[in-house]
């Protein structure tokens, strides 16, 4: 009995550390909002927001393309998905937070400062504010003069244009490198990488779609 109740107040005491250590963390994100703010409206007035990605040749917003691939309930959630097909169990704005809320992230109790942080951008950011930071801080691979960071920027070194004016399996092809940017060589696109991107034109297609919730390689659109 003695160890029941050692091993019942063991639980609870790691639960009321789990939630402050996420207060803590949440408190982080309102903290850092400010300076985040300023950065993302600077990114949108130099033409670097989600509206700057264009349309693709039949005129749909590629902007949705992406996040039906990256994020799928970006627009409906706060932070955290755990229902929609396709979305993993990190949004787009956790993966913002894993690089504007730690100098290093390790897994494990990181994911918990990773949700936190993310419910905190969510609470002080709009979603377009997101979404701008996000492009500009997302891993893209190897590029000509070595790692590259940034969507718009990637669309540069690869390709030598705007994103906007890149067609859409180059646009696409940007899109399917996020998963796993050491993986896919945007320079030398091998069948791998071919084989993504035509994965995620069938789910744009609405010719499949993804199992479940944990189909980020779009098994269900093979």
């Amino acid at each position: 009995m003695v160890i029941v109740r050692n091993i019942i107040k063991g639980i609870f005491l790691l639960a009321i550390a789990v939630v402050v250590y996420g207060v803590y963390c949440y408190a982080d994100a309102t903290k850092d909002a400010a300076q985040l703010k300023v950065r993302a409206d600077q990114l949108i007035a130099d033409g670097k927001g989600p509206d700057d990605l264009g349309p693709d040749d039949l005129g749909q917003n590629k902007a949705a393309q992406l996040l039906l691939v990256q994020d799928p309930g970006y627009y409906d959630h706060s932070g955290i998905d755990l229902t929609s097909k396709g979305a993993g169990i990190t949004t787009l704005t956790q993966s913002l937070a894993k690089r504007v809320g730690f100098s290093e992230f390790k897994p494990g109790i990181a994911k918990f400062r990773q949700t936190a942080y993310a419910m905190g951008l969510e609470a002080e950011l709009s979603k377009e504010q997101i979404f701008a930071l996000f492009l500009d801080s997302v891993e893209m691979g190897k590029g000509p003069d070595g790692w590259m960071t940034g969507f718009f920027n990637a669309s540069r070194k690869i390709y030598g244009k705007e994103v906007n004016e890149l067609s859409d399996r180059e646009f696409l092809s940007l899109v399917a490198v996020m998963i796993a940017p050491a993986k896919y060589n945007l320079r030398k696109p091998g069948a791998a990488l071919t084989e993504r991107v035509t994965r995620i034109e069938k789910l744009i297609a609405k010719a499949c779609e993804p199992l479940d919730l944990k189909d980020v390689w779009l098994e269900g659109c093979k």
